[in-house]
């Protein structure tokens, strides 16, 4: 049997949450379950966490995306089994999380 990856540390980046900040898409370490930000979203907390803990390896967090990233090669990295849930819930919002975004978002956007 193949180990699954541990499960998502929440539903939405906590980074951002923590600081009043906001999302535009969502990733998910696959070593650790932390859930952050992508690139294009202001604070970048995704990358910040590979960074920061060596922890290079991200997936998608978002509904129907299964792309895994590897931050340290700059390249595409090999799927590895996850556990569920795959992606944010449906009903959450993109941009995220709501009554957070402003509403010239689009323009903030990387």
């Amino acid at each position: 049997m193949t180990e699954l990856a541990p499960p998502p540390q929440g539903t939405g980046c906590a980074s951002c949450i923590e600081a009043g900040g906001w999302w535009w898409h969502l990733r998910r370490c696959v070593e650790c379950g932390f859930i952050g930000c992508c690139d294009s979203s202001p604070a970048r907390h995704a990358r910040e966490h590979a960074m920061a803990h060596g922890h290079a390896v991200m997936t998608s967090f978002e509904p129907d995306e299964d792309w895994f990233w590897d931050f340290e090669r700059e390249a595409g990295a090999r799927p590895v089994p996850l556990s569920p849930p795959l992606s944010r819930p449906l009903d959450q919002p993109c941009p995220g999380p709501a009554g957070s975004v402003p509403d010239d978002w689009e323009s903030l956007v990387r």
